[in-house]
């Protein structure tokens, strides 16, 4: 079974190629646009691993939450590849993938989502333990129990959260950012226990119901009119 992932909903932006078992990761360039770089991409690596779209089993995409732009991109570029060659797509949560490329049992995800908020999220055992959210580092809600991994950059964007958190995290992975490689692995079993969906049915996740802020609520926070 071969399948493609596509993860862009942060600046690092990244493609995965599933082959039975065996996965490859490409990472876009940095510094520039996910719509420029994508396609280009995907087209050298397939072309590199000598397949053909046809030769695809589906599609799969980072969902979300994340950067509003990079989840349409990698939406828009699932359905329309999915669209022309007749593949079913996979949504796979972006803090579920985060969760998972740490590798830890107990895991907290804070990826950064700007305007002064994190995109949080619990998982045990590799399910989630409540929804994912949109909070201040100062409203996090935080774990009854010791014990848990955190990761994720939004622990670095905000030392406050991280100070919150200490009490009840023993491992730190604040440099961990999602990648199509987990997106990859995530979606190939699901893939293939008949998980794929219609490409007309693919949408984002994005928790959050505001791309900006605005002046006043800049002013608020301590940022600049």
């Amino acid at each position: 079974m071969n399948l493609l992932a596509l993860e862009t909903s942060t600046d690092v932006g990244s493609i995965a190629l599933w082959r039975d078992g065996e996965v490859s990761v490409r990472f876009c360039p940095p510094g520039v646009s996910h719509s420029a770089t994508l396609l280009p991409l995907i087209a050298a690596t397939m072309r590199e691993a000598g397949l053909a779209f046809a030769d695809l089993s589906g599609v799969a995409f980072g969902a979300g939450p994340g950067s509003f732009t990079g989840l349409r991109v990698a939406c828009g570029v699932a359905q329309g590849l999915a669209f022309a060659h007749g593949l079913p797509v996979l949504p796979v949560g972006t803090l579920e993938a985060l969760a998972y490329s740490s590798a830890g049992e107990r895991v907290l995800v804070a990826l950064d989502a700007r305007m002064g908020e994190v995109y949080f999220g619990r998982f045990a055992g590799g399910l989630a333990a409540g929804p994912a959210g949109v909070y201040s580092p100062a409203s996090v809600p935080l774990p009854e129990t010791a014990g848990w991994l955190a990761c994720g950059n939004g622990l670095a964007a905000y030392p406050p959260l991280r100070e919150r958190l200490s009490a009840c995290v023993d491992a730190w992975m604040p440099a961990l950012m999602p990648s199509a490689g987990a997106v990859a692995r995530l979606a190939a079993p699901r893939l293939a226990g008949g998980e794929g969906g219609d490409p007309a049915d693919a949408a984002p996740v994005y928790v959050r119901d505001k791309v900006a802020q605005t002046v006043a609520e800049r002013l608020l926070r301590g940022g600049k009119a």
